[in-house]
């Protein structure tokens, strides 16, 4: 297909770019050799295509679906801003020309400089070639009235040569809409190896950007601004400034509140927006049926129908307004710091916190008392947390939890996870025998949790607290010095980093420390083993109170020790939920 044609089809609706979820993120340098690649007759590579399902219209007609780009994205956008003046959008949601220029003289593209702009032996921007009202035999006598030591017959090749950039042949690939989510999400992967992966969340966004029926660019450009807006802010006044289309639309209204948002435990992504809503609306956990939904896909009778995607459109708008909400949102964040979350870093799951605000907006929606609702909520977030639970097939875990949550009794459902994943023998001896690392990760961060909830003191380090350290970034120091251990024939860092020897301790006590064996630090530092205070602080920090007697041959017998400590706190605070 000509470069021309494709941009017509573009143009005319019939190959849909959604703006995805990807901001152009191309230099200009970049965009510059793509022009000269084409100018030169050089392959730049397939466009592919994927063709939206047809579905049946209520008069029994079939409306015949649009094509979807899903690879060649960044090419078509770059062509279209080079070429035909559009312009794009950049990662802070701001407008703006890419303008490439062109020596005629030396068949030479460069990225537009105040310079050339000033030049007369540059063309400073080459979109003006491909106006329709673009008269070549004018143009070339301007040029060569302004350069007159140049062969104007010359000038005239090079510029039809230029100007026949627009019938430049891209090779187009078009999958059937008969091929599966899977298979096209494979297929893209597998030509894109090297670079971004594109997810099945990528094909939902695609779906609800190129479907002009049901309102869903707007549905797209609510997810994705809301998503951008928590990350960073201060860009939603560019996203004010140049859409103003969206300004006027109600679901604006739903999220203009983000752009004065505090901190918050919870920074979703649009992949995040997705699958909560799917899971809250549709009581289902496998993305891929999303897209076949948004298609109009009827499981039982194996046809798209367009009564199912209109359907399936309202109810996921529906749910996106439910999720941007402002008093949902800070009333499920709310619940993460009384569980002690309240850094979004620490959290490596973020599959456990989508399933919990998913849990949230249904267990409100099925009007389950706040306390009774919070409590189930907290104690699942930190259940899935400590067993792992979305860490391997999270779709099919996500599709079986939310349907049993939205079948049963909730409080029902839990206790009967609780029994089968959180037995005596996962607290005395699982737990233990995953503290036994020297991962800084989930469960040394479960344990931080915990310290925060209780109001815990760092180590040694009364009366500040472990919250205080962690948000001024205090660093977490070995309670058996590295130095020293290393110094006595313990060398190896697995051993000496275990999680079981960190604890957050002020800097100017782990100065004081030194590379000292403890039983030496504790009688520099004036501590007293019968001392109430003492005892508190060693609570806190699960540290056994025998460490004033030990020194290097005790460490493998303090590392048990503080284990069972860590994992008897993790227990009482899982309790406390």
């Amino acid at each position: 297909m000509a470069i021309s044609s494709l941009l017509t089809a573009i143009r005319d609706g019939n190959i849909a770019i959604p703006e995805i979820q990807r901001p152009f993120v191309w230099n200009n340098i970049k965009v510059r050799d793509l022009m000269d690649s084409i100018y030169r007759g050089f392959p730049i590579g397939f466009i592919i295509t994927w063709k939206n399902a047809d579905t049946r219209l209520k008069d029994g007609s079939m409306s015949i679906g649009k094509s979807v780009i899903i690879d060649g994205q960044q090419r078509i956008t770059a062509i279209t801003s080079a070429m035909i003046g559009q312009e794009i959008l950049n990662k802070k949601y701001q407008k703006r020309r890419i303008k490439i220029a062109f020596n005629p003289i030396e068949e030479k593209f460069e990225v537009w400089t105040p310079a050339i702009e000033k030049s007369s032996k540059w063309i400073p921007d080459i979109n003006v070639l491909f106006s329709e009202t673009f008269n070549q035999w004018q143009f070339v006598n301007d040029f060569v009235g302004k350069n007159s030591d140049v062969d104007g017959n010359q000038v005239g090749n090079v510029l039809a040569k230029l100007i026949n950039m627009k019938n430049m042949q891209v090779g187009v690939i078009e999958l059937s809409n008969e091929i599966e989510i899977d298979v096209v999400t494979e297929i893209f992967t597998r030509i894109n190896s090297k670079g971004v992966s594109l997810s099945q969340s990528d094909f939902v966004m695609s779906k609800i950007a190129s479907n002009d029926e049901y309102d869903g660019v707007n549905i797209r450009k609510a997810i994705d601004y809301f998503c951008h807006a928590m990350e960073s802010p201060k860009d939603f006044a560019n996203i004010k400034n140049n859409d103003t289309e969206f300004v006027q639309s109600s679901l604006f209204d739903k999220i203009q509140w983000v752009e004065k948002q505090k901190s918050y435990a919870y920074i979703p992504k649009y992949a995040d927006v997705i699958k909560v809503v799917f899971a809250y609306k549709f009581k289902r956990g496998k993305i891929g049926q999303l897209v076949q939904l948004l298609s109009g896909r009827d499981f039982e009778s194996k046809e798209n129908r367009e009564e199912i995607a209109e359907e399936t459109f309202l109810k996921f708008k529906d749910g996106v307004v439910d999720f941007c909400n402002k008093n949902n949102f800070e009333n499920y964040t709310m619940i993460l710091h009384s569980m002690g979350i309240y850094n979004f870093n620490y959290i490596r799951s973020i599959n456990s916190l989508n399933f919990g605000y998913a849990l949230y907006l249904l267990l409100k929606e099925k009007g389950i008392e706040t306390e009774k609702r919070d409590r189930i909520i907290r104690r699942f977030i930190m259940l899935s947390l400590l067993t792992q639970r979305f860490s391997g097939s999270s779709e099919s875990q996500m599709d079986y939890d939310i349907r049993r949550f939205n079948e049963n009794n909730a409080e029902k459902h839990l206790s009967n996870i609780e029994a089968a994943e959180l037995s005596d023998a996962f607290w005395q001896h699982t737990l233990i025998q995953r503290l036994e690392t020297n991962q800084i990760g989930p469960i040394h961060y479960i344990y931080l949790f915990a310290q925060i909830k209780k109001k815990d003191n760092g180590f040694l380090s009364a009366p500040i607290s472990v919250q205080s350290m962690l948000e001024m970034h205090g660093d977490i120091h070995h309670i058996f010095p590295k130095n020293y251990l290393r110094k006595n024939g313990i060398n190896d860092k697995k051993d000496y980093n275990q999680i079981a020897n960190y604890a957050m301790v002020q800097k100017e006590i782990n100065i004081r420390i030194s590379d000292k064996a403890p039983k030496d630090y504790l009688s520099l530092l004036q501590m007293q083993k019968d001392s109430a205070e003492v005892k508190e602080n060693f609570k806190e920090n699960a540290v056994p109170l025998t460490l004033f007697d030990m020194d290097v041959k005790d460490y493998h017998q303090f590392l048990e020790q503080r284990r069972k400590l860590m994992a008897n706190k993790i227990r009482e605070y899982y309790k406390d939920l």
